[in-house]
């Protein structure tokens, strides 16, 4: 592929659609199960009065439904191994929220083993709610003899559970495609009890290091059998790790430890920086927890820490390899393999995400990352916003909020008070004021009142400036309301900002802009710059490496 991928849309068809078979490297997924919380989930609705790909609102609950049936139906008809494992579900389960959510998961595991090329590897993060019945679906799809491990990461510290032993990790479940893939050797910084039993010697420098043998077993007939400093190593059936040159220099530069026994072999100087790690363990404790005050945290409530991501990336993928996330959330994966040279394919249900991994992109690698990935599945003009606006009024809403870098406001009916979006700023000297812009997105007919009602809005919320985006082109009398609104005029600044805008969805498609002062948004949380070893783009298009076969 020639740019990286972002969709909008439902995981299955997308993939369905546009993903050729054994074109990704790697996919990580983190499928939401029953959080009781409100955020982006595949599914919605399930009355069967509609698809249920089309949210409506931030909802993480399972329930058995015409889609799931639906959804069983199509997989038990197939026959095969996940066939006889959905019947199987199904006895045990019934029709329970499980059942429901394994349903779903079926289809979408199996069109992830078809894009997986037969060196790629799959993660698929949960928590032991679900777990044990994933792994016998990832069973099924994959085969049990491709199961490769099931890593349990501590994703919280310690606290108290209700009558029983506090929940504090995830699983991890990974499987390869097939025998040969691909696996970067990785490590896990030493416990520091460890550190402290066997770095058991301390320099001049009071610096702690472990002394290690310089011999091997076996004689030699070549240099590493020569005697040195009066040692005859071969005498003992051993020879030198290194040649007699090596030896003097290693013992120059003071990293021989020499025995104060007479006679005694001297060995290798070991510090903990000359030492790799303990090699990767199914077990991680020492990636630390997305907590309230991390820097890279973006407030998105399943967010999970960019070296858990980047841990999972550099261990199974290469540089210019394609990593898939097909719930891709706040985008996480994106960021990371973005950040490791990888290529990308994301997929998301919700315009909020989607806008959300715009914004984090742009914030950690600058301007130019815009030109490295394509957004597939947002309306390009206006007939495609209208029709967005037709089949989902509150996707609409959220797209058109993404269009000027608005976050949106509780999408409850009732709750939003007319206000469907804010955008924060600041016009002042370091500790001034935190102002904001409050958004209206109308996609139908347009009129007078909604002026007014904005501008009652503004004033209500002591907002410095309003903005109306609309479907249609405003009405004189529209214009001549928001004409009366009058100016924001920003502390110390001679320049003058309307108080009340309109503007249409083609105007904002055009490259029109809100018109306010730009010392500093703040609307969102802003991802971390990209460390420096990251910032140079994956070159995309041409040459055998970037041709292929994506949230």
């Amino acid at each position: 592929m020639e740019k990286n991928q972002l969709y909008y849309g439902d995981n299955l068809d997308v993939l369905r659609r546009y993903i050729k078979d054994e074109s990704v490297d790697l996919v990580y997924l983190d499928p939401p199960f029953n959080s009781r919380q409100d955020y982006n989930v595949l599914f919605a609705e399930k009355d069967g009065t509609r698809s249920s790909s089309q949210i409506m609102a931030f909802e993480d609950t399972w329930e058995w439904n015409v889609d799931a049936e639906r959804a069983y139906e199509e997989i038990v008809e197939r026959g095969g191994r996940v066939s006889d494992a959905m019947r199987a579900f199904r006895t045990f389960l019934g029709h329970s929220d499980m059942m429901a959510y394994l349903a779903m998961m079926a289809p979408r595991l199996i069109e992830l083993r078809r894009v997986l090329k037969e060196t790629g590897s799959i993660y698929l993060h949960c928590d032991p709610t679900a777990s044990h019945y994933l792994k016998m679906l990832m069973d099924a799809v994959f085969g049990p003899q491709f199961f490769r491990n099931e890593i349990v990461w501590k994703r919280t510290s310690a606290h108290a559970g209700a009558k029983k032993c506090g929940s504090v990790h995830d699983i991890l479940l990974f499987y390869s495609k097939g025998e040969e893939f691909s696996w970067n050797p990785s490590f896990q910084g030493y416990d520091p009890g460890y550190l402290e039993t066997f770095l058991d010697t301390v320099d001049e420098a009071g610096e702690r290091y472990k002394r290690a043998d310089l011999t091997g077993a076996g004689r030699s007939g070549g240099e590493s059998g020569l005697p040195w400093r009066g040692i005859d190593v071969n005498a003992k059936g051993r020879h030198w790790m290194f040649n007699v040159a090596t030896l003097e220099e290693l013992d120059a530069s003071g990293q021989i430890h020499w025995p104060k026994k007479p006679g005694g072999v001297p060995r290798l100087k070991q510090y903990p920086k000359d030492l790799p790690g303990v090699a990767l363990q199914d077990v991680w404790t020492d990636i630390r927890p997305m907590h309230n005050l991390a820097a890279e945290r973006l407030g998105y409530p399943t967010q999970k820490p960019k070296a858990l991501l980047e841990r999972i990336i550099q261990a199974s993928s290469n540089e210019n390899d394609i990593v898939l996330d097909p719930f891709c959330g706040c985008g996480t994966a994106i960021e990371a393999a973005q950040q490791l040279n990888r290529r990308w394919i994301g997929i998301d249900i919700t315009h909020l995400a989607i806008g959300l991994i715009k914004q984090r992109l742009t914030d950690a690698f600058g301007e130019s990352v815009r030109a490295t990935y394509e957004i597939i599945g947002e309306p390009v003009d206006l007939s495609g916003a209208q029709e967005l606006a037709t089949n989902d009024p509150y996707q609409f809403q959220w797209w058109a909020l993404s269009l000027v870098a608005a976050r949106p406001t509780e999408q409850k009916k009732g709750a939003d008070r007319g206000i469907d979006g804010r955008l924060y700023f600041h016009d002042e000297p370091r500790g001034g004021k935190t102002k904001q812009i409050i958004f209206s997105v109308k996609a139908g007919h347009v009129q007078s009142s909604y002026v007014r009602d904005l501008r009652g809005v503004i004033e209500r919320e002591d907002a410095q400036i309003g903005v109306l985006i609309c479907m249609e082109a405003p009405t004189k009398p529209m214009l001549k309301e928001a004409a009366e609104a009058g100016f924001y005029k920003p502390p110390g600044l001679e320049d003058r900002y309307p108080r009340l805008q309109i503007l249409t969805i083609e105007e904002l498609l055009a490259g029109k802009a809100v018109a306010y002062p730009r010392m500093l948004e703040v609307t969102f949380k802003k991802a971390p710059k990209a460390r420096k070893a990251a910032e140079e783009q994956l070159p995309l298009g041409g040459g055998d490496t970037e041709d292929e076969g994506p949230v």
